[in-house]
């Protein structure tokens, strides 16, 4: 099965040559990569026409959600691989991902998993990065959600379901959307944890929050509630909820204790409270030593916190604003973007999608020079 890498970029461009370095590096070359350039005002296109990726150029800055989008009409492959530009690829990532949907055609769309070996040194991104790769590292192999981080899709599938919602104008939930949808319509979602990719990100401590509370937790809560939807799964699992509700009523009680001059007590609660991540906090001992893991243990239990508080801040949200409100998920989805060659039939859909009558197949996948299996032809570029 031939697979096209689509990568939107906005101002990234050292990221992206780390990325489309290890995309050249692939054990499996793709049959094309696309590029989609979302408005950028650094020399990120110069980088992907170096590379010899097909470029896809936006005059101006759309949003992750419909740069994927732009990418996947312009693409010609039957299976989508969706990386963002600040993370690389294992040798043997795409082979591992074509591997699972050949094996099996009921499958439509597979999420992978950070690696153990974050590239930034800093204790804000070791942390942020290692949580992420130990809660996909556990969490169940049938997925309930899609992740643009490294995530694949059948083309006919994606096609189907809409693609991405184009309101959603900075990078937030959007993939979560999708595999809301994805998983109401019927289709299969995996999570191979062999399927990994290293994250290029620097994260601060400001960064970390603000994207936590504003681009993850508040958008996530009105999905669940307007949904009504709770999924037992990656950060949202029974035991994930019981250790947040821990953290901040250990962390309460403790400030209420100290405020009475009890410190003996309030020092036993902050000591329980520092018990709640004791696992993750292991996991990053063994990768990190204990110095790390000391270090992110106050920031794992700020991450409760915060996440509890924001979840409160998303439920009043919701039964005084959001409820009266349309929700982009549960409108009509966009419509696609125009798409870089006439239109012409869909190949027909595998067994993981819906029946649909055979159809003529595309035309043969365009050149992408290091980054194809096609090397013969000069890279293009779309305007």
């Amino acid at each position: 099965m031939a697979i096209t890498v689509v990568i939107p970029v906005f101002n990234d461009a050292r990221s992206l040559a780390r990325c489309l370095a290890a995309l050249a590096n692939s054990h499996l070359p793709p049959a094309e990569c696309i590029v989609v350039d979302d408005g950028s005002t650094d020399n990120s296109a110069s980088v992907a026409r170096r590379a010899g990726a097909f470029l896809n150029h936006s005059p101006r800055r759309m949003g992750p959600a419909a740069a994927r989008n732009r990418g996947a009409a312009a693409a010609q492959s039957d299976l989508l691989v969706f990386i963002d530009s600040d993370v690389c690829l294992h040798p043997d990532t795409l082979g591992r991902i074509q591997a699972r949907f050949d094996g099996d055609p009921g499958l439509a769309a597979l999420i992978g998993s950070y690696d153990d070996e974050p590239e930034s040194p800093g204790l804000v991104s070791q942390y942020k990065n290692l949580l992420h790769h130990f809660m996909h590292q556990r969490s169940r192999r049938d997925a309930s959600t899609f992740w643009t981080g490294c995530g694949a899709i059948r083309r006919a599938v994606f096609a189907r379901i809409g693609g991405f919602d184009q309101r959603y104008l900075r990078p937030s939930i959007e993939d979560i959307a999708l595999g809301h949808r994805l998983r109401r319509a019927g289709f299969r979602i995996a999570l191979d944890t062999d399927v990994q990719v290293k994250h290029l990100k620097r994260w601060t401590l400001a960064s970390l929050t603000r994207t936590d509370i504003f681009d993850r937790a508040l958008p996530w809560t009105r999905l669940i509630l307007r949904s009504a939807s709770l999924p037992n799964d990656l950060n949202l699992s029974i035991a994930e909820r019981c250790n947040a509700a821990a953290a901040l009523l250990l962390v309460t009680l403790a400030a209420l204790l100290a405020a009475s001059g009890r410190w003996a007590f309030a020092s036993g609660s902050l000591l329980l409270a520092a018990a709640v991540p004791a696992r993750f906090c292991r996991f990053v001992a063994r990768k990190c030593g204990w110095l790390t893991a000391a270090g992110v243990a106050p920031l794992h239990l700020a991450y409760y916190i915060y996440s509890c508080l924001a979840f409160a801040a998303g439920l009043l949200l919701h039964l005084v604003r959001w409820r009266w409100q349309p929700d982009p998920l549960f409108a009509t989805a966009p419509a696609a973007p125009a798409t870089r060659r006439p239109q012409s039939p869909a190949p027909a859909e595998s067994t993981a999608a819906a029946p649909a009558r055979r159809q003529a197949p595309p035309e043969p996948p365009r050149a992408a020079a290091s980054l194809s299996s096609h090397p013969k032809r000069a890279p293009k570029t779309m305007a």
